[in-house]
C-alpha cells in the first residue's frame, strides 16, 4: 500500500533552505531557537523567513525549555502554525502551553533503549503529535540535531493515539529502511541534509524530498 510520507525539514536558516525545502514537498519547515544550537535563529530572522513559506506549509518553533517571556515574544514576532518541545518540559508544562498559546504542541522524546517509550505513551496523552528522536549522549550539548539514529526496531509496530514523526540520524540513503522497519508516516531531517552544522545544502534536501516519496511506495514490515 502506498502512503504520502510527510517531511519537515528543521533548522533552516536561510531563504535558499526554505525554497530548497517546499521545492522538495516539505510538509513543515522548523526555526530553531535555542542559543546553543548552530541552526539558531532570532525572532527577526526567523520573521524573514516564515513570510516566505507558501500556505499550506506549517511553520514550527523548536523551543528548549523556553520561559514563558521567551516563548511570547517568538510568537508576538513570527508567524507559527505549531510549536515543537524539545526539551525536559512536563506533560504539564506541555498542556499548559497548548491551551494558553492555542497551537498545535509537537513534543520531542529521546529513545535509546525500550525504557524510554513509556514517556511516549505520557505525552502522546498531551500533545497534537509526537517526535520519537535519538536520545542524546550525555555530555550533548544539544537535545537534538547530533545526527544520531536509534535502533528503529524499538518501536517497529508501535502506534499512539496522536500523530508522530520519526527522527534522529534519517539521511536520504537510510529514510526508505527506517520508513519499513518503523511504519513511520512523516518524517523530520536536520543535520542529514548538511554539508556542516547548520549549513543546509539544497541538493541533499531535494534528495531527501525524493527518497521520502519513494518510501511511501514502499510496503513497510509493521503490516500497515
Amino acid at each position: 500500500m502506498e502512503h504520502d510520507i510527510k517531511v519537515k525539514f528543521c533548522g533552516l536558516t536561510r531563504p535558499d533552505d526554505v525554497s530548497a525545502a517546499v521545492e522538495a514537498g516539505a510538509a513543515y519547515v522548523g526555526f530553531v531557537f535555542f542559543a546553543k544550537s548552530p541552526r539558531s535563529l532570532d525572532p527577526a530572522a526567523a520573521r524573514a523567513l516564515a513570510l516566505t513559506v507558501p500556505p499550506g506549509v506549517a511553520k514550527v518553533a523548536l523551543t528548549v525549555d523556553a520561559d514563558d517571556a521567551t516563548l511570547e515574544a517568538i510568537l508576538e514576532a513570527v508567524p507559527l502554525d505549531m510549536l515543537q518541545l524539545h526539551g525536559r518540559e512536563t506533560p504539564e508544562r506541555v498542556a499548559e502551553l497548548r491551551t494558553r498559546h492555542r497551537l498545535p504542541v509537537m513534543k520531542a522524546v529521546g529513545v535509546a533503549a525500550a525504557a524510554d517509550l513509556a514517556a511516549l505513551d505520557r505525552y502522546a496523552q498531551v500533545a497534537d503529535q509526537i517526535l520519537v528522536d535519538a536520545k542524546p549522549p550525555k555530555d550533548a550539548a544539544l537535545p537534538g540535531g547530533n545526527g544520531l539514529a536509534f535502533d528503529w526496531r524499538l518501536i517497529a509496530g508501535r502506534r499512539w493515539p496522536v500523530p508522530w514523526v520519526l527522527a534522529g540520524g534519517l539521511t536520504a540513503g537510510n529514510l526508505a529502511e527506517a520508513v519499513r522497519m518503523t511504519g513511520a508516516r512523516q518524517v523530520d531531517v536536520s543535520s542529514g541534509v548538511e554539508t556542516a552544522p547548520g549549513v543546509k545544502d539544497g541538493g541533499l534536501i531535494r534528495a531527501f524530498g525524493s527518497a521520502a516519496r519513494d518510501a511511501g511506495r514502499v510496503p513497510d514490515l509493521t503490516g500497515n
